[in-house]
C-alpha cells in the first residue's frame, strides 16, 4: 500500500519570481515573460539532447520489469505539442495520453504549479489508478525518478518525495555555478523544505559515485545533476535493461 502523501504548502508569490530573484537576473517577470514569447517560435526547432532517443527507447521497451512512464510539464498542451510534435522518440515512448499531465490540464486547475509538487503527484495517481486495474501494486513516490531540466521542477519533484535527475541547459548550469547543491537539496525557496527520506546514502559512497560517473549527486543521494544523459546509470536507478 501506498504510504500517505507527504504534506504541500500553499505558494504565495509566483514561482518564476521567486526563482529570479534567488538567481539574482534583473529582470522584472513582466520582462521574463516578454522574452518567454518572443523565443516560443524556436520550440519549432526543438531536438533532443544527447542521450535522450536512445534512453526513451530502452526505458520504453527494453526494461524488466517494464518502467512506467508518465509525461508531465507545467507548460500547456498546445506549448508542449509545438516543442515536441515533431520527434518522433517523444510520441513513441509517451504514447498513452492518459498517462500525460500539462499545466491546463482539467485536473491541475486546482492545484498549485512547480515548485509545488502537484503535477507529479497527479502523474504517479494516474500510472496507479492503471495499475489498481491490472491487479498491480501502487507505485510508491521514492521508486519515482523525475527527469527534469529546471530549477523549480527538482524542487517539485523533492516535495513529491521522488528521486530526481536534473539535466540543465548549460546557460541555466552556469548561474547555478556554486549553488548546484542548494538546487539538489532543494533548497531554493527560503522557507524550503524536503521530505524525510529515512537513510541517507553514506557520504564516501557518494564521492565514489561522483568519481566514477562526472556527475553531483546531493547529500542524501536522492537527486543528481549530469551535463548530458549519454552513458544513463540504469543498474544505479534499480532499472534492469534486457
Amino acid at each position: 500500500m501506498a504510504q500517505e502523501l507527504p504534506p504541500v504548502r500553499t505558494c504565495i508569490f509566483d514561482g518564476t519570481l521567486r526563482l529570479l530573484d534567488w538567481a539574482e537576473l534583473p529582470l522584472s517577470l513582466t520582462n521574463w515573460k516578454a522574452k518567454e514569447k518572443e523565443g516560443t517560435h524556436l520550440f519549432k526547432n526543438s531536438q533532443l539532447l544527447p542521450g535522450i532517443e536512445k534512453l526513451l527507447n530502452t526505458l520504453h521497451t527494453k526494461t524488466s520489469p517494464p518502467v512506467k512512464l508518465s509525461l508531465a510539464s507545467s507548460a500547456g498542451r498546445e506549448l508542449s505539442a509545438l516543442k515536441t510534435s515533431h520527434i518522433p522518440a517523444i510520441a513513441f515512448a509517451f504514447s498513452d495520453p492518459a498517462f500525460h499531465v500539462f499545466g491546463d490540464d482539467p485536473e491541475m486547475s486546482d492545484s498549485r504549479k512547480k515548485p509545488e509538487p502537484d503535477i507529479f503527484l497527479i502523474a504517479l495517481k494516474r500510472l496507479n489508478e492503471a495499475l489498481a486495474v491490472s491487479g498491480e501494486r501502487a507505485l510508491e513516490w521514492r521508486e519515482c525518478l523525475v527527469f527534469e531540466d529546471s530549477i523549480a521542477g527538482v524542487e517539485a519533484a523533492r516535495r513529491a518525495g521522488m528521486r530526481v535527475l536534473w539535466v540543465p541547459h548549460p546557460g541555466l548550469a552556469e548561474v547555478c555555478v556554486g549553488r548546484g547543491m542548494d538546487v539538489l537539496m532543494g533548497r531554493t525557496e527560503e522557507d524550503g523544505r524536503v521530505p524525510d527520506y529515512g537513510d541517507a546514502i553514506e557520504m564516501d559512497e557518494l564521492v565514489t559515485k561522483v568519481a566514477d560517473t562526472g556527475s553531483l549527486v546531493s547529500e542524501d543521494g536522492m537527486a543528481e545533476m549530469r551535463v548530458s544523459l549519454d552513458s544513463f546509470p540504469y543498474e544505479w536507478y534499480g532499472i534492469n535493461t534486457c
